[in-house]
């Protein structure tokens, strides 16, 4: 076989990898089970400057507002950052779900969630403290494969996921940052 061809295979084949990996990244993320779970941990996103939301992060907030209206979760985990506009995106959301009818008493915050992989971390730490054993994770539908990878990863395996059904022309460039940033955390 000439280099040429060689090469095309590759080529070929790592598209037909990449677009495969993509195509379960959206089903895995729109498929919403039924399952109850102890905890819902809800992903923080942009709080904008003025202290709002970000339409984003509110579809977010809405979708475990309905896992916690319908009986399926116990408890509400919020994880977020200090953001580069100055709130920490775990306080805000408290504050939404608190005015949408949540009790305080079954919200934790999590203000050192800035990324996948410290919001798997820390909630996992709090497993003692709130005494869970299942979970449903929360966020974006493109970013619910590798959340769930991360939690199983690390030792975490009765889970499921719920997305809101929220779509913007930015979910191209983030389904394409989740290939990769799933293989870099595999690995």
């Amino acid at each position: 076989m000439n280099i040429k061809k060689s090469l095309k295979i590759v080529v070929l084949f790592l598209l037909s990898w990449f677009v495969l990996h993509i195509f379960f990244i959206v089903i895995d993320g729109l498929k919403n089970s039924n399952n109850k779970a102890d905890v819902a941990v809800i992903l923080g996103n942009k709080v904008n400057t003025d202290g709002t939301l970000s339409d984003r992060l509110t579809q977010r907030l809405n979708c475990g507002l309905d896992l916690y209206r319908s009986g399926r979760v116990k408890n509400i985990i919020v994880s977020g950052g200090l953001g580069k506009e100055g709130f920490y995106e775990g306080d805000k959301m408290k504050d939404y779900l608190v005015k949408n009818g949540v009790p305080n008493s079954i919200i934790t915050v999590d203000n050192y969630g800035d990324n996948t992989l410290k919001t798997v971390k820390n909630t996992l730490a709090l497993r003692s403290k709130l005494h869970f054993n299942s979970m449903i994770v929360v966020s974006q539908y493109y970013h619910l494969t590798r959340t769930k990878m991360l939690f199983r990863k690390h030792g975490f395996d009765d889970l499921s996921s719920a997305s809101p059904l929220y779509f913007e022309w930015r979910d191209i460039y983030s389904i394409i940052r989740e290939f990769a940033a799933y293989y870099k955390e595999l690995f």
